[in-house]
């Protein structure tokens, strides 16, 4: 549930498939992942993998 004054950060695309990339292949740790990327939420990454895992490329279309 969204607080009030409550800002929402957007990542690129090219942020989330580089996140999925190093923790597929590079076997980076969410937060190394989130670190390294400047992303706020480490629960963030691991919902991206979770979609990534169920759906696959399809995850990026839009």
């Amino acid at each position: 549930m969204a607080v009030k004054g409550q800002k929402f950060h957007h990542y690129p695309e090219s942020v989330k498939r580089e996140a999925i990339r190093l923790h597929v292949e590079e076997k980076w740790p969410y937060r190394e992942i989130t670190e390294h990327l400047g992303i706020h939420d480490t629960g963030r990454v691991k919902k991206w993998m979770r979609k990534y895992r169920e759906e696959g490329e399809r995850v990026f279309e839009d």
